[in-house]
């Protein structure tokens, strides 16, 4: 199947690591201009090698903090003036500390929000002036099942990536009319670093052991068994797609069935 997405510029957050080096990936094999950023400047470099290594296809990598507006600034800046615009951007960051409500302060609240929540709206502020100027644009924005059934132990997660649903729900009604949709992608448990270091605190609490929780996760999931990375790549490279153009205000749980609700 042909996605229509050859040669779109695509922005993909985070992108050094787990979910957002799998996105990066499945976009760059659709022949999709990709750049990716993160802070870890060995990491991403050594990311951005492996995706043109693999697909063929040249990867521009950036160092970026994606809390911080004048980053974020100055990359969309250097990656207008290289490609023109931006078709595609895929928001990610990081999750918050894992625990209860009593282990956190109001500041605590805050930095989550800041990882999560705000770099999401300062990335699609920065880049949604050079959508609306060519009236097309795919914005998906990651966020958790944790928004849809909020988790015991992920209070700051149930927090800020509640709010990014909202705040994607309510960007697409007012982007549809010029031809942009954004769509949140919620993950499940997925195989990644993030999870395995939930498993580790899980060990930490006393609760049980690192295989109790992937024994007790995998129970939980119809499906038996975690998610992977690429998994999730494959539902954001089609939200990215030319196909997947009349979906928006969507917030898409890939979660091996794991969230017991309708809706």
């Amino acid at each position: 199947m042909d996605l229509g997405i050859k040669d779109r510029v695509a922005l993909v957050a985070a992108s050094s690591k787990g979910l957002g080096r799998a996105i990066a990936f499945g976009l760059s094999r659709e022949g999709a201009k990709v750049v990716i950023c993160a802070r870890n400047r060995e990491r991403l470099f050594k990311t951005r090698d492996d995706i043109t290594s693999e697909t063929g296809h040249e990867v521009k990598a950036f160092i970026a903090d994606v809390t911080d507006r004048e980053q974020v600034n100055q990359m969309v800046e250097r990656i207008i003036d290289e490609f023109g615009t931006i078709h595609i951007l895929v928001c990610n960051a990081g999750g918050p500390r894992s625990g209860m409500a009593e282990e956190f302060s109001p500041s605590d609240y805050r930095a989550a929000l800041d990882l999560n929540l705000m770099s999401t709206i300062i990335l699609c502020y920065e880049v949604m002036p050079h959508m609306k100027k060519q009236k097309w644009g795919r914005i998906i924005n990651m966020t958790s099942i944790s928004a849809k059934q909020p988790i015991d132990n992920l209070i700051l997660s149930n927090t800020s990536r509640a709010g990014i649903t909202g705040f994607s729900k309510s960007l697409s009604n007012q982007l549809a009319p010029l031809g942009i949709s954004v769509n949140s992608v919620c993950p499940g448990y997925i195989n990644t670093e993030r999870v395995d270091n939930l498993a580790k605190s899980f060990e930490a609490s006393g609760e049980g052991t690192v295989k109790d929780f992937y024994s007790n996760i995998e129970k939980a999931i119809p499906l038996g068994k975690l998610g992977t990375p690429e998994e999730i790549a494959h539902a954001v490279t089609f939200l990215a797609s030319e196909g997947a153009g009349y979906i928006t205000g969507v917030a898409l749980q890939v979660d091996g069935g794991f969230i017991k609700g309708l809706y």
